[in-house]
């Protein structure tokens, strides 16, 4: 059956329209289920600025659907795959709301970190609301939430929901390594691993500090010490101190 968005017997008068060329400013047609048109009088090739993406950003059959997908629709599908993240982990928690909004809290911190360091946010923000996926099973086998536990339990559980939410193979493998060890940094880590991990250390401090308040400058010294971002030591120092 074809996708009753694609389909012309749904749509309505709004579905071809006419928009400006960004280069000339001629008006270009376009219909609404065309990716991107070329102008007629300068030859610019523009993506369709009115093109409800929607479920073609995450759909696997959306290029054999669309045609040849834009870079732009390419770069919006990896954004909205955070969003579904979010979504599969707060399933799995159900009712787990401290857990909850502690992920979501890290991927706040972790999405501001990683702009500023420029890293891949859609391996930081998958990263972010995964990295304690793997409590509840540590607790169900082991008894404990222990750092190691969680570790242990987690990349197994990120793999299947990322699996499940059809991700690169390439994203998953470098989710389910920060999951897999995101409270034991090496020497050598990623900027994308970095910026969970002091996205994860911004959200733990602020819990602690609540129960056992520490003075601005030993806090201060501690987030230079232990901070493995600039834009992480920034943030932490904005969120603890304010």
């Amino acid at each position: 059956m074809k996708c009753p968005g694609q389909d012309t017997q749904y749509w309505n008068a709004d579905a071809i329209f006419e928009v400006p060329c960004p280069k000339c400013e001629s008006p270009v047609e376009f219909f609404k289920d065309d990716t991107s048109r070329k102008c007629d009088k300068c030859g610019h090739r523009f993506p369709n600025p009115n093109m409800d993406f929607g479920c073609a950003a995450y759909c696997q059959y959306a290029e054999q659907c669309l045609g040849t997908l834009p870079e732009e629709l390419l770069a919006q599908k990896e954004d909205l795959l955070k969003d579904r993240v979010a979504i599969e982990m707060k399933r799995y928690f159900k009712s787990d709301f401290k857990r909850i909004g502690h992920a979501t809290r890290v991927a706040r911190y972790a999405e501001r970190i990683g702009k500023n360091e420029k890293g891949n946010l859609a391996v930081i923000l998958s990263a972010a609301y995964l990295h304690d996926i793997g409590i509840p099973e540590a607790e169900r086998k082991h008894g404990s939430a222990a750092p190691e536990y969680q570790e242990k339990e987690g990349p197994p559980i990120a793999r299947s929901i990322l699996v499940t939410l059809k991700a690169k193979e390439e994203l998953i493998d470098e989710v389910c390594d920060i999951v897999g060890h995101h409270h034991h940094p090496g020497c050598d880590e990623s900027l994308n691993f970095r910026a969970v991990y002091d996205a994860d250390r911004i959200a733990n401090l602020e819990d602690n500090l609540k129960e056992h308040p520490m003075a601005a400058q030993k806090l201060t010294e501690l987030i230079e010490k232990n901070f493995l971002t600039d834009s992480g030591k920034k943030e932490a120092l904005k969120v603890l101190l304010a």
